[in-house]
């Protein structure tokens, strides 16, 4: 088995897995392993870490023996950090899976198949190597022109702070309303849940809007491509690929995703975080140059560390504010049917 027979489509993933958490103690960087948990729980038979101060998705704690046992066929790496580096740490409990019969699910920068000791133990052993983050061969240069259909992209102040929620839950809520729409997803976490997608921030940047375009494609005039965005355009390191996914997918509408009491950028606490009027007008001001009519449908909070009444205190006063509907989508209720009706333009 060599390393260019490892790499699967995003199609065969095999299920259900066994989610490893490393030694990352911030939820933050744990968002692929939230992601599966909280959207195709039925995949998830455990979790896995190599320290006991790891974070926890709150699944059976297991070995990869035992998760093969209860049905497992693959470990996925859950986490991410800086680089998307595979760490020194991580090795002997990505070597005890493929030794225990899993395949190897990584959407990490840095690939499987190009870590040698994983190379050597998955032909020893007769596993797959699976990297995600590899975009397909032959993407255009964008061509700028308008598609039919609708679409809404999912943008945000800051990376890991709800846009692949946003995007999946509004999504969910139009076809529940009978609306035809599809998710678009742009993350390795978002193409493992939903099978397909575009690994956005691994796609060379003159080619990233014409990936943009390649996801969501021609479509019947009442349909909505709901695109999961990427990074933030205020981020000092990923700001290329929110860029490029703003231009290229041409947005009708889009929805600004904040995390309240954050304030500054996940990981580099020397930047401020911009506020929600900065990143509602520097997105409509940049996205207009492919689609004139871009508007803002409306604030999506992520309010997972606040309480009921709280969020819902919140809600009212940034509408008032801001004179747009903002709701959490995971909370759901009277302010998301607002946001949903300001997006379909009802």
């Amino acid at each position: 088995m060599n390393s260019t027979a490892n790499i699967s489509t995003v199609l065969d993933l095999p299920q259900p897995y066994l989610l490893f958490l490393g030694d990352t103690t911030e939820p933050g960087f744990a968002k692929t392993a939230f992601g599966l948990r909280d959207w195709a729980p039925e995949q998830c038979v455990g979790e896995l870490a190599c320290s006991p101060d790891a974070i926890t998705l709150g699944l059976p704690k297991l070995t990869p023996a035992q998760a093969r046992a209860k049905g497992a066929r693959s470990m996925i790496i859950g986490v991410a950090n800086m680089g998307g580096r595979i760490l020194d740490s991580w090795m002997p409990s990505l070597l005890a899976a493929l030794e225990a019969g899993l395949d190897l699910v990584g959407g990490m920068h840095t690939r499987l198949v190009d870590t040698p000791a994983l190379v050597a133990a998955a032909e020893r052993h007769g596993r797959r190597l699976i990297d995600v983050r590899t975009p397909p061969r032959g993407i255009p240069t964008a061509s700028g022109r308008k598609r039919s259909g609708m679409r809404l992209l999912a943008v945000g102040t800051d990376c890991a702070l709800g846009k692949k929620y946003t995007a999946l839950a509004i999504a969910k809520a139009f076809k529940q309303r009978g609306v035809s729409a599809d998710f678009r997803a742009t993350g390795q976490t978002g193409i493992m849940i939903a099978g397909s997608g575009m690994p956005m921030d691994a796609v060379v940047s003159d080619f990233e809007a014409g990936a943009a375009e390649q996801i969501s494609p021609e479509a019947a005039a009442d349909h909505w491509d709901v695109i999961e965005g990427q990074g933030s355009l205020f981020h000092p390191a990923y700001a290329a690929v929110s860029l490029g996914l703003l231009h290229g997918s041409q947005p009708d509408v889009i929805v600004v995703c904040h995390e309240p009491g954050r304030t500054h950028v996940l990981g580099l606490p020397d930047y401020v975080l911009p506020s929600l009027e900065e990143t509602i007008d520097l997105n409509l001001r940049l996205g207009r140059r492919t689609n004139p009519a871009i508007r803002c449908g409306g604030i999506s909070l992520n309010t997972s560390k606040l309480s009921e009444a709280e969020a819902r205190a919140l809600f009212a006063s940034e509408s008032k504010r801001l004179g747009l509907p903002v709701a959490d989508p995971i909370r759901g209720g009277a302010e998301f049917e607002q946001l949903l009706d300001r997006c379909l333009g009802v």
